[in-house]
């Protein structure tokens, strides 16, 4: 796999369960999808901005955004970012992902919950250090990420007065309505702009991800050329050279047959929130109209210590697709268990034929003994794997989640940019809390 395919999919362990021949004829409706998407036709054609974000957000905003970025790498040790759902979880994938590559200040995450402890310890946290808040929110009386603001605003005005505080605030929003636009156009926040035809959770090519991202120190134009180039290839005709179209076909196949749970499984530990992000992508993409393959995930090997005896042997209604990463580091080896440097191996825990081998090599084995044993199992599977973790890399991920789910919503007869459902929970909070008109 060349550098510049940046991700790779593999189907043989669809097969055994699935005929090519069925996957096969889901291509033209994968394309006809594909096509009426580029057209801006459809359920939900007014929220197809994301399409073009790879090369349309390399404007002026995005050197506005590496300036604050600047800005705060000097004046803030901590930026606080405070959203929920699409408004957070991009960015924290991202980070988590290429935790090794930041370089500004600390990012942390609030508005995400209501849990009084977990936010009293994040404001004993900032104490006496420099910082930051970039709230993000279309409206700005999301109960979540409002509530923490207010939490959040009240420190930074006790600590810097309201006209400093007000510096450091950044308001990513919509352009022209809502609570935190009127909010920012009083107080003199810097703002970025939400467009309208990007719905939150297809956000995280826009100032929503690309500024927190920015202000760790990350290379949000390597990202942006990563999610370009899969755009590109995601425009192919051939199904089995298309990773969105081969994905979204494999996937329809599988639910056709009665698999409707999907596990996204990772042997990466900083993937973790990378697969939040896939749950909130999925899940509120295809879960309408009582339809839709409900979106898990793992973490293994430590899943396998927990849930390893149910995808093996639970019942057969899930599929698993892998998410592999093949850059490590080589050089961390299983060391001799000596009493001296260069001793005898005492081989106490039993691990003396290990002794050389690198963990990276040992999780590979994990892997695929873990496919194997899933796939004999009656598990159905895919692989995608990318190169390395980067932000080339990264973005194309962002890029081709977005495009499957995008054809793989269509293809369910669902309308994959509403979330009429999400609404239920809140309306009924509403009531219980005593809001007004409620």
């Amino acid at each position: 796999m060349s550098q510049n395919d940046c991700l790779h999919i593999d189907s043989t362990n669809v097969l055994p369960f699935v005929d090519r021949e069925r996957i096969d004829e889901k291509a033209e409706l994968a394309r006809a999808v594909a096509r009426q998407l580029e057209r801006r036709e459809g359920p939900g054609s007014d929220f197809l901005g994301w399409l073009d974000l790879p090369v349309a957000a390399n404007g002026p905003e995005l050197s506005r955004m590496e300036d604050l970025a600047e800005q705060a790498g000097q004046d803030s040790d901590v930026v606080v970012v405070i959203g929920i759902g699409g408004s957070y979880l991009g960015a924290e994938a991202a980070l988590s992902a290429l935790c090794d590559l930041t370089s500004g200040p600390e990012i942390l995450f609030a508005g995400t919950h209501l849990s009084s402890p977990a936010l009293s310890r994040m404001l004993r946290r900032v104490e006496g250090r420099d910082i930051r808040l970039v709230v993000i929110s279309k409206s700005g009386t999301t109960l979540e990420p409002a509530a923490a603001f207010r939490l959040f605003r009240d420190l930074m005005v006790r600590r810097y007065g309201r006209e400093n505080a007000a510096r450091r605030i950044t308001a990513v929003t919509d352009a022209s309505r809502g609570a935190l636009r009127s909010m920012s156009d009083e107080e003199g926040y810097e703002t970025f702009v939400i467009p309208d035809d990007v719905g939150g959770r297809f956000s995280v090519l826009t100032p929503v991800g690309l500024l927190p991202l920015a202000i760790a120190g990350l290379d949000v134009r390597a990202l942006l050329g990563g999610a370009a180039a899969m755009r590109e290839r995601c425009a192919g005709a051939d199904l089995w050279e298309n990773p969105a179209h081969l994905y979204a076909a494999a996937r329809s196949a599988l639910y056709d047959e009665g698999y409707w749970v999907e596990v996204l499984s990772s042997f990466h530990a900083d993937v973790g929130p990378l697969q939040e992000w896939w749950k909130q992508l999925f899940g509120e993409s295809e879960g309408k109209e009582e339809r839709g393959i409900f979106p898990a995930s793992c973490r293994f090997t430590t899943d396998l210590h927990s849930l390893g005896q149910y995808l093996q042997d639970g019942r057969r209604e899930l599929f698993e697709t892998f998410l592999m990463v093949d850059g490590g580091q080589p050089d961390l080896v299983v060391p001799l268990d000596a009493a001296e440097p260069g001793g005898v191996d005492l081989d106490r825990d039993g691990l003396a034929y290990l002794v050389g081998r690198s963990l990276d090599d040992i999780n590979t084995k994990a892997f695929e003994g873990t496919r194997n044993a899933h796939t004999d199992g009656g598990v159905p599977n895919l692989t995608i794997t990318v190169p390395t973790l980067d932000e080339r890399v990264i973005g194309s991920l962002f890029y081709f989640f977005e495009k499957a789910v995008a054809i793989s919503g269509r293809m369910l007869g669902v309308n994959p940019f509403d979330q009429p459902g999400v609404e239920a929970y809140k309306k009924e909070m509403f009531r219980l809390l005593g809001k007004p008109g409620a």
